[in-house]
């Protein structure tokens, strides 16, 4: 067969497994068509498929193939990323900023500082740091990833509970977006190169300028001009970054972060992102997925995974729960928002994929975040319901 038949058969696999996986198996509850796909992502990767079925796996998942794969990855993700910097409304954090701040700094800084210990145990084992990491860039890069709250995966599920446009969907938002906003700032922290310094510093003070400019440009252009230069900015954005050597995420995210969600229909936004969703981000969890690697023992990746999901849980429920003590909220509400806040998936895994890309951790960590990512995300919305229906009241507290 030659790549373009090749390369179809996977197209084919990465959309119907997943797809039957979810609805046979009826997994909405406890695993959204989202966190099947990255499980399905892990199944399709060497340590699996390709131990189990090394032939067929080296014909369907060849370089081209992969090569190919990777491109529509790439993009699909950008623009995915370049959504959830529109749909960060720092306005309101701002207007609330007391509560926020409190909130979104203990929700991340418990579980960074106990994912950074947990880091440093790993550091007692070979195999666990990549070739070209720093300690500190490993150990914050760790603690970094079990403190993560993904903003567009939390979106889904509270529009699925249907508490997105409530009071507490609202405060869960802010508190994430918060969250947000300091995860990208730690991973440009992290990838800072000082032999590159001079361009990275060009490359931020060159886009801080720019961006006068562009909002300048987007506030006068009509809405449907907004798209289509808001995506030209994403590509040379996103360009620019990697040319720095921060990586095209963090150029993708800022060519969001500098627009206002208020310039775009919402649900426009909405839709952009449920068809990236279905139609191409498939694509990204099976790329990540083949990124996997279990050659240090799968005992060994699943001690460690349990370890991060572990650190990663209590850390959310200490933060939330002395955030409550702060600011005297009622019984089980520091409990819900720490729940919610442990939604992972797509923003960790975008995360631990630019640390394995720059070399910070080997494929076994991956493997271990990636493992992490998925339980974390798939214990929300099983705990969260019946606290839900428990607690009425809280959903439509605004503060």
């Amino acid at each position: 067969m030659n790549t373009t038949e090749t390369f179809l058969i996977a197209i084919t696999i990465i959309y119907s497994v997943p797809y039957l996986i979810w609805r046979l198996g009826r997994t909405d509850y406890f695993a959204p068509l989202v966190v099947v796909q990255i499980i399905t992502g892990i199944l399709l990767g060497p340590g699996i498929l390709g131990a189990a079925c090394p032939d067929y796996y080296a014909f369907v998942f060849n370089q081209s193939v992969i090569q190919s794969l990777n491109g529509i990855a790439w993009w699909a993700v950008m623009l995915f990323v370049w959504i959830a910097g529109i749909e960060l409304d720092l306005r309101k954090a701002w207007q609330h900023r007391r509560e926020s701040s409190i909130t979104a700094g203990l929700a991340l800084g418990v579980p960074l500082l106990l994912g950074c210990l947990a880091a440093a145990g790993m550091l007692m084992f070979e195999g666990w740091m990549g070739s070209k990491a720093m300690l500190w860039q490993f150990v914050l890069g760790i603690g970094m990833s079990c403190a993560v709250t993904a903003l567009p995966i939390l979106i889904l599920l509270m529009e699925k509970l249907e508490i997105l446009r409530q009071p507490i969907g609202q405060r869960i938002l802010r508190y994430a977006s918060m969250d947000d906003i300091a995860i990208w700032g730690i991973l440009a922290l992290i990838l800072l190169d000082w032999e590159r310094v001079g361009r990275q510093c060009a490359f931020l003070l060159g886009f801080a300028i720019t961006a006068y400019g562009i909002r300048k440009l987007m506030a006068w252009l009509p809405e449907r001009d907004r798209w289509y230069v808001g995506i030209i900015v994403l590509a040379a954005s996103g360009f620019a970054a990697d040319w720095a050597g921060l990586h095209f995420m963090v150029g993708a995210f800022l060519a969001g972060a500098i627009l206002d969600g208020c310039w775009f229909n919402q649900s426009q936004m909405d839709m952009l992102r449920h068809h990236l969703l279905l139609a191409v981000m498939p694509v990204y969890f099976i790329s990540a997925g083949l990124k996997t690697n279990w050659s240090m023992g799968g005992t060994a990746v699943l001690v460690a995974a349990t370890v991060l999901l572990f650190v990663s849980v209590i850390g959310k429920l200490i933060g939330t729960h002395l955030a409550g003590k702060i600011l005297k909220w009622k019984a089980g509400e520091s409990s819900l928002i720490g729940w919610f806040l442990q939604t992972k998936a797509l923003i960790m895994i975008i995360f631990a994929n630019v640390l394995l890309d720059k070399e910070i951790i080997t494929s076994e960590t991956f493997t271990a975040l990636l493992l992490m990512a998925v339980c974390s995300t798939m214990l929300t919305v099983p705990v969260v319901s019946p606290k839900l229906a428990r607690m009425k009241a809280i959903i439509f507290r605004s503060e």
